[in-house]
């Protein structure tokens, strides 16, 4: 409901008619999980002798030379990391993820950090982040139950190239008019607090709240961290983000020996390792898989990108 068309007029991506939140780039979830699938969810590969595969083909198939030492998750296997587009042509609800603690105490939730990285972000444009000072329990409580929520969180200014990291427990929305790459845990347990007192159309209704999750997961001692302005844009358990930049025609090496995930912001070239080139493009994500060594990035016009490394704890 509160998606738009960026994904398709900035990224490139053929979108089907009418809004669209979300554009999941590399994603692997067990059945049940997505919409009540049957089945496993899982990304696909788009080209070269594996093409067609599903990702969780390829974990359960190529392990070690997919993953290195970085363990699948779960008892099923399941890839570590979940990529995907924003497009918040209006504003997201305010809501919170569980940290670990509350996941393990409460079975169906999930551990959920995450990060977003701005890729657009029209004149205005803002974003909720974590609690302003003093704000405690007892007066975010009174806040949610008189609809004053907004008011108790830092509003942050939104412009290309920020990124903000975002650690379960944390206290958030996503801004209108912002359209951002994100890296997150795969998992999808998210408490809304408040909903600016939206109807869904498609119930007439407003859409449902979760406070009594929520307000056991807000990390209400939390101190909101500086904006990252070096090459690390976030870093965590479960995933390393840093920003590339590139010149056109200029050559850039990555060792390998681990995954590796390179997410393109803008630009165009082409990836090297052990067979021929793989061309990318803006709005293209590239999984460059443990067993590759001596790649090479070459860029065929000025461009960002974000390489994602996975950690070794991704629970």
């Amino acid at each position: 409901m509160w998606g738009g068309r960026k994904i398709e007029t900035i990224l490139g991506k053929s979108l089907p008619a009418g809004a669209v939140g979300e554009s999941w780039e590399l994603y692997d979830f067990p059945p049940g999980v997505v919409d009540g699938s049957p089945g496993w969810i899982s990304s696909e590969v788009a080209e070269g002798p594996l093409a067609g595969k599903t990702l969780h083909e390829l974990v359960g198939e190529y392990r070690r030379d997919l993953l290195g030492d970085v363990p699948p998750v779960g008892p099923q296997g399941q890839f570590p990391i979940l990529i995907k587009f924003l497009d918040a042509r209006e504003d997201l609800s305010v809501q919170v993820h569980p940290d670990e603690a509350y996941a393990k105490a409460n079975p169906g939730a999930h551990l959920k950090n995450e990060a977003w990285f701005v890729v657009q972000a029209d004149p205005g444009s803002r974003l909720l982040k974590g609690l302003k000072p003093g704000v405690n329990r007892e007066t975010f409580a009174q806040a949610i139950a008189d609809g004053s929520v907004e008011s108790k969180i830092n509003s942050i200014p939104a412009k290309f190239g920020d990124c903000f990291y975002l650690p379960s427990g944390t206290v958030h929305a996503l801004g209108a008019g912002i359209l951002a790459a994100e890296v997150q845990t795969p998992s999808d347990t998210t408490y809304r607090v408040f909903d600016f007192n939206r109807i869904d159309a498609s119930t007439g209704k407003l859409r449902t709240l979760h406070v009594e999750q929520a307000m056991k997961c807000i990390d209400f001692s939390a101190v909101l961290p500086p904006l990252s302005l070096g090459p690390e844009l976030a870093k965590c358990d479960q995933f390393t983000i840093r920003k590339v930049t590139a010149n056109r025609n200029q050559t850039i090496s990555i060792a390998g020996g681990e995954p590796i995930i390179v997410m393109i912001i803008k630009g165009l070239g082409e990836i090297t390792a052990s067979g021929p080139p793989i061309k990318f493009t803006t709005g293209d994500t590239v999984l460059l898989p443990a067993a590759l060594s001596g790649i090479t990035i070459r860029s065929q016009a000025d461009s960002l990108w974000l390489q994602v490394k996975l950690g070794q704890n991704p629970t």
